[in-house]
């Protein structure tokens, strides 16, 4: 394989290495492929290699592999960029839904602004009080395709995301599989900023599309605020969660963002280099 297609996307910050993969043209295994690619500075570098595949019950089927090469059930920021991509491609139509291991995802796409349709969110918990790094914390836990603990913050400049979201992440109370972390703080009814610690990434990153939607239904169950919820992730950039229904009864929840086309370009034998 010393030539494969491939294009590179960002989704509000969070970036990713896209590949058409639905002729199995692969002759590596996706774990070891998504490690050695996401690599920064001696590879394509990326927080996650994204396959699109074929799919009986849909247009395709996403899969997410993290830089650490294990595998994600869901993605939103790779899910609006995936959707791009099959609709760029002529894989899917503006409309469309895609298999995942979250389940079925809707998606729209109008140009470089993509809107999905999430999973159902569930197994939400709030006011849970764990030890982490000495001190006694509130966390509220939601799976929205994946799992997420939220800390509620008055200065998100003065957390240590890096180090209090890493022992969070492999508390026990979050054991077997972990969890991804998020650091919230409410501006106002409908606002809100965030910073992420991703699960599989092992660090900080500058958006966290399911940590987004974790953020404003948790906040939204806790009275704080009401749909629409934007929210400024660590790129700048403000996304947009719209729900019905309240916790822990969502419905209709809605994702949406823009979604920038980097680059597209061919691997070459080197990148895949141990």
């Amino acid at each position: 394989m010393d030539k494969l297609s491939f294009v590179k996307m960002s989704g509000s910050g969070n970036d990713f290495i896209m590949i058409d993969n639905r002729g199995g043209r692969l002759d590596i295994e996706p774990r070891t492929l998504a490690e050695r690619l996401c690599r920064r500075r001696i590879s394509v570098g990326a927080d996650g290699l994204i396959l699109v595949e074929p799919s009986a019950t849909a247009d395709f089927r996403m899969r997410i592999l993290n830089a650490d090469g294990s595998e994600a059930e869901m993605c939103g920021n790779g899910g609006r960029c995936v959707a791009r991509f099959a609709e760029m491609l002529g894989i899917a139509g503006s409309d469309m839904t895609f298999e995942t291991l979250a389940g079925l995802i809707r998606a729209q796409v109008d140009g470089s602004r993509v809107k999905l349709q999430t999973s159902q969110p569930r197994d939400i918990r709030l006011h849970r009080s764990i030890e982490a790094d000495g001190d006694l914390r509130e966390i509220h836990s939601i799976n929205t395709g994946v799992p997420h603990a939220v800390l509620l913050c008055e200065d998100l400049e003065a957390v240590a995301v890096r180090t209090l979201g890493r022992t969070i992440r492999f508390h026990p109370a979050f054991q077997p599989a972990g969890t991804n972390v998020d650091f919230v703080t409410v501006l106002n009814g409908h606002t809100l900023t965030i910073r992420t610690y991703e699960r599989g990434v092992e660090d900080e990153t500058l958006a966290c599309g399911t940590g987004t939607i974790a953020s404003a239904l948790v906040a939204a169950a806790l009275g704080l605020v009401s749909s629409p919820v934007q929210v400024r992730v660590r790129s700048g950039e403000i996304l947009t969660v719209s729900f019905t229904g309240n916790g822990p009864d969502y419905q209709e929840v809605f994702f949406e963002g823009q979604v920038r086309l980097v680059y597209q370009g061919e691997l070459m034998a080197d990148a895949l280099l141990d």
